[in-house]
Formats: C-alpha cells, sequence, structure tokens
C-alpha cells in the first residue's frame, strides 16, 4: 500500500476526506479542477491530471455528484489497474436503474476492490477535526482495513461492514428522508413527530432497499438508523437546508441553491418511488416527499399526508 491517500473530487466532501486523511497523519492529493483553499491550508497537494493520482495513491477516494461519476471513474479507469482501491462517497444511486455507485466504477474501471463510505459524517467537521463517525462498507477485507488506516483519528471513528449494497441504498435515501426533517422543523413539528416519521420512514427505505439486495440490519445501524439520527440532533445537512427552504415556499431550484451543494434527493426521491410501486412496496413517506419536491401538493397537505395511515 501507498502512504498516500488520492481523493477524486473538489466538493465539500471532497475536501473534508482529504482533510480527514492529512489529520490521520497521511499524504493526501487531491484531483479538482480548482484549487481548493481549506485543503491547501492543511497540506493536501492539488492535482488537474489524473495520472498523478493514480501514481501516487493505491487507495482512492471518489466524491463527485452522481450525474458525473460514471464520465469521471471512465477517465480515471484509463489510469488505473487491479491493484487500486475504489471508495466512493457519493449519497445517491445511478440513473440507469437506481445502480450502486460501486457497480458503475466496476463498469467503468478495471478495479474490482471496492468500497463505499456512509454514516453520520459531516463534511465541516471533518475540514474543522471536530470528532465524527463514518462507515465504510465493502466485501474485501483489504479495503475496509486501508480506509481506516487511511481515515481513523483521535477525532474519527471508522466503523466497518461488509454490506456494501445496503450502505449505499442507506445513504442515499437517508438523504431523502432528511428533506423531511427540514421541512417538518421549518413547520413547527415537535421532535417526537419527526422522530415517528423518520423511524417510519427507516422501515419504509429497509423494504425498499431489501427488494435491491440489502441487508434490513444496515438501516438499523450507524449507517442507516445513526445517520438520521445525527440529522434529527442538528447537524445542518444540504438536505435539511433544501428541506426548510420547500417549506418556506422555495421553489426547488431556490431551495437548491439554499442548501449550498448538490442534494442528490430531488432526482433521486421519484426514481425510488417508481421501483417501489413497479415492487409493489408501498412507500407512503417517499410518495409524499417526491409529490412535495415536485409541486403538485400543497404545504399544508404535506403533513398531513404524512401523518395519514392511508
Amino acid at each position: 500500500m501507498r502512504t498516500t491517500v488520492g481523493v477524486v473530487g473538489g466538493g465539500r466532501w471532497g475536501v473534508a476526506l482529504a482533510c480527514a486523511a492529512r489529520r490521520a497523519g497521511r499524504e493526501a492529493v487531491l484531483w479538482s479542477r480548482r484549487v481548493e483553499r481549506d485543503a491547501e491550508a492543511q497540506g493536501v497537494e492539488h492535482t488537474d491530471d489524473f495520472k498523478v493520482v493514480a501514481r501516487r495513491a493505491t487507495l482512492i477516494l471518489v466524491a463527485v455528484p452522481s450525474e458525473v461519476v460514471r464520465d469521471v471513474t471512465r477517465q480515471l479507469g484509463d489510469v488505473i489497474d487491479g491493484s487500486h482501491y475504489l471508495v466512493h462517497g457519493i449519497r445517491g444511486l445511478s440513473g440507469e436503474g437506481l445502480m450502486p455507485i460501486s457497480e458503475v466504477i466496476r463498469t467503468e474501471t478495471p478495479c474490482r476492490r471496492v468500497g463505499a463510505l456512509g454514516g453520520p459524517g459531516v463534511a465541516q467537521d471533518l475540514v474543522d477535526g471536530r470528532p465524527g463517525v463514518l462507515v465504510v462498507a465493502s466485501r474485501y477485507p483489504e479495503v475496509t482495513h486501508a480506509v481506516r488506516g487511511a481515515l481513523e483519528s483521535n477525532t474519527l471513528r471508522v466503523s466497518i461492514t461488509p454490506d456494501i449494497t445496503g450502505l449505499e441504498w442507506a445513504s442515499a435515501l437517508n438523504g431523502c428522508l432528511l428533506v423531511a426533517v427540514g421541512f417538518g422543523r421549518a413547520i413547527g413539528v415537535s421532535p417526537g413527530v419527526l422522530a415517528g416519521l423518520l423511524t417510519r420512514g427507516i422501515h419504509e427505505a429497509s423494504r425498499i432497499a431489501q427488494a435491491a439486495g440489502a441487508e434490513a440490519s444496515t438501516f438499523f445501524s450507524l449507517a442507516g438508523i445513526g445517520d438520521v439520527m445525527a440529522a434529527l440532533a442538528g447537524d445542518e445537512r444540504p438536505e435539511v437546508l433544501l428541506g426548510a427552504a420547500l417549506a418556506d415556499g422555495a421553489t426547488l431550484e431556490q431551495a437548491r441553491a439554499r442548501a449550498g451543494q448538490r442534494v442528490e434527493a430531488p432526482t433521486l426521491v421519484p426514481r425510488v418511488v417508481a421501483f417501489a410501486k413497479e415492487r409493489r412496496i408501498d412507500a407512503p413517506v417517499f410518495r409524499t416527499m417526491a409529490a412535495a419536491m415536485a409541486g403538485t401538493i400543497r404545504r399544508d397537505e404535506i403533513f398531513d399526508a404524512l401523518m395519514s395511515r392511508a
């Protein structure tokens, strides 16, 4: 294993992972089209050449939006080989049949030892060095061991699971549920009611994900309920901010701008609802969220629909 960690993606999450690697005592090289000042301040090297990342690092963390991951990994695949480990931190699923991002990576690169990051990690906490927790999933123990060695420090704990399908679906569906957290807070819903709604949503999400091959237990672990609890406790994730903006009457585009980061939920939720319908899985929470983001249901009807048993 080379001691340098490669990170592909200069967004907030990519910068956070690079900073976490530096705090763990690793060298880090960040591929981005522009120099990221927060990363530079912590000694992260910058490059706009995939060959530099491939040459310097065995472990490469991918943190780009889901809609560009296929193109980015295809380019990366031209310069890496089967000795590399690719681990993504994308809270989404591919637009092509809700394919997990790990499968996109396996399709577009010669790398087979892949993994995914999830759990209640917050980008700004990793940048600032505040205590945090992440989960890494892979079917390959050497991959999870490498990620733990690359990122874990006295301020960051990295837990491990072999259920990569479960973690990828949990990360994606949790991001959708967090939109409901922001909406609920903005309209004054009590923490108890929000907790009940999220518990119901987690059960709903686990049923949907099991149809895709995930293990139900993953949704009731740090990767699932732990991730959602962190947002309910008050970490201001972009999904929460987007939900609050929608409750304030913002359009979807205005809400995206207010979130400040890329949020996968608006494009993901309708596809999840269609997936559930095809498999005859009842999904009232996700169905209501899809209507809210599409603007086909009034604000005063959203809460009633979420609380209804119909």
